[in-house]
């Protein structure tokens, strides 16, 4: 299936609220991300990528058709975790299962390589979530260990994983990477 990945643009405000609002999405991910997902939450989180910028960050709208149909998002860690990036994304439920997450975190991971200086970029879905633990699996990342009872979603405490992929021929921190 074709899709871009884009920098975030006020134009998907209502794509964002009308794929987000979807239990099914938002029980697999931090309670940052609500259900019910309103208009008011995707407008708080567009802008607050347009304000960001790529600043120790890249995050980009997965675009299917012309309209914005998920996120995907590598955020660059601080002080002596500075050459790793977290990766977090999402996608409409009417896209699961054709190939389409795999290959924009493909993209956002070599992208996170290149342009935030890291060497390391890392995800922690919820052990419950198989089809997330398959995208990343399939985009080359590693599962470094399960995290026994690390998280805590709709009263229930889980386990999540730590998966991780590190850039090709990573020996030493690149210089834009120092401080």
């Amino acid at each position: 299936m074709q899709f871009t990945l884009v920098p975030w643009r006020e134009e998907f405000i209502d794509d964002i609220a009308h794929f987000a609002d979807n239990p099914r999405i938002a029980q697999n991910l931090r309670d940052v991300f609500p259900y019910p997902y309103t208009r008011a939450d995707a407008e708080g989180y567009i802008r607050e990528c347009i304000a960001h910028g790529d600043e120790g960050q890249l995050c980009r709208a997965i675009v299917i058709d012309g309209r914005a149909a998920g996120s995907v998002g590598l955020f660059r860690q601080t002080d002596v975790a500075r050459c790793s990036a977290e990766l977090g994304y999402w996608l409409a439920e009417d896209y699961w299962g054709r190939g389409v997450m795999t290959q924009a975190v493909r993209q956002i991971t070599a992208a996170g390589f290149a342009q935030l200086g890291v060497v390391r970029v890392f995800a922690t879905p919820f052990a419950t979530n198989r089809g997330s633990q398959r995208v990343l699996e399939k985009a080359g990342f590693r599962l470094e260990g399960v995290l026994e009872k690390s998280v805590y979603k709709n009263g229930r405490l889980l386990d999540s994983c730590l998966y991780a992929r590190i850039a090709p021929g990573a020996q030493e921190m690149p210089e834009r990477g120092r401080g």
